[in-house]
């Protein structure tokens, strides 16, 4: 009894923002369909949800929040140990359920001879992909950093962010983070005029981008969180998921897209992040957003090794347009359905597990 009345205050965190976490499953569920359109229509002038890749910048937006909101005040009386275990239980078991995911599929995919081809480094995929790090081994697939699962490379910068965090940004005041504001601002705009977009982060040549993008995002989060932006209104869910939706739904213009990334991230995402914790959320909306922010987490990490199997499909039998996208609407669900699944069964009993073992 007496440990347990010492550890609750330490794992204990805040009420989550509930329309925020809604936000964050439509931004999940975007993020599945372009995926799903990089193999339907590779170039993104003609994807009609061309700009969902900004999604992960509004992750590492709401990431720096939500950080500041539960562990700005509580992290002197935790301590940086108790809270990178919180963070490595509440991230960890999905990377390497991912990773295993990947694995299976990876071995499994009937439309790829790939296996074959790198069975030798299989192993050291398998063992950095679960330890985070960074492996690009696997030419055919775009040298990505993390082959088996590849969304992992975003997890890979909220790491270190959090990191950061720890060591340096909780302890900084306002004035110095806006001086880091500013820098990563002047980064994110080089980047994007340097690339023409904010994709890059997920694969060797573009490494760097992962840092620039989270480096402006989260800060951009913790500074909305410590400067109170928190914009009262009546929005509610639908409206502001809608707003989201137009971020993601911008026709892809070459010639201004590095203009359309900068603006959407430097001050769209962050004003969505303030009218979203300022948001009414109406009681009818209560469990979709419970729902839609519960999902977002195992639908980002356990949907890719599929679309991988998608993938190697299209390039064997080049299906029709029409069947791919009877594909994409049918596996979107299933996805969805299958990441509830992968939460409710083994996600949440291994962090309960782990809960109870490292801050017992």
């Amino acid at each position: 009894m007496i440990v347990a009345e010492q550890t609750k205050p330490l794992t204990e965190t805040k009420q989550h923002f509930e329309i925020l976490d809604g936000l964050r499953g439509v931004a999940a569920i975007a993020v599945v369909v372009f995926h799903f359109m990089e193999s339907i229509t590779p170039d993104l002038a003609d994807n009609f949800i061309a700009h969902a890749y900004l999604a992960v910048d509004f992750f590492f937006c709401l990431s720096g929040f939500v950080i500041a909101y539960a562990y700005d005040a509580k992290f002197a009386k935790i301590g940086i140990a108790t809270f990178l275990k919180l963070r490595l239980i509440r991230l960890h078991p999905l990377v390497i359920i991912g990773v295993v995911l990947g694995l299976i599929c990876f071995i499994l995919d009937p439309f790829s001879t790939l296996f074959e081809q790198y069975s030798s480094k299989t192993l050291v995929m398998f063992i950095t992909s679960c330890l985070m790090i960074p492996y690009p081994a696997v030419e055919e697939r775009y040298f990505n950093l993390f082959h088996l699962n590849p969304p992992t490379w975003s997890l890979f910068w909220e790491y270190i962010a959090n990191i950061f965090y720890a060591l340096f940004l909780v302890k900084i005041r306002n004035n110095v983070l806006w001086g880091l504001i500013v820098i990563a601002a002047a980064a994110l705009c080089f980047e994007a005029v340097r690339s023409n977009n904010l994709l890059g982060g997920w694969g060797t040549p573009s490494i760097a981008a992962g840092g620039i993008r989270v480096f402006y995002s989260f800060l951009a989060g913790i500074l909305i969180y410590r400067m109170n932006w928190i914009i009262k209104n009546s929005l509610g869910f639908i409206s502001l998921s809608l707003l989201l939706a137009i971020a993601f739904l911008m026709p892809f213009v070459d010639q201004f897209n590095w203009l359309n990334d900068s603006i959407t991230v430097l001050f769209y995402f962050p004003l969505l992040v303030a009218l979203g914790a300022g948001a009414i959320l109406k009681p009818g909306y209560a469990k979709v957003c419970r729902f839609s922010g519960a999902i977002s987490y195992p639908l980002y990490m356990v949907h890719y090794p599929f679309l991988w199997i998608f993938h190697s499909y299209v390039l064997q039998s080049e299906p029709s347009v029409n069947e791919m996208i009877v594909i994409t609407v049918i596996g979107v669900p299933l996805l969805v359905a299958f990441a509830y699944c992968i939460m409710a069964f083994v996600d949440i009993p291994v962090r309960k597990y782990l809960k109870n073992r490292l801050l017992s």
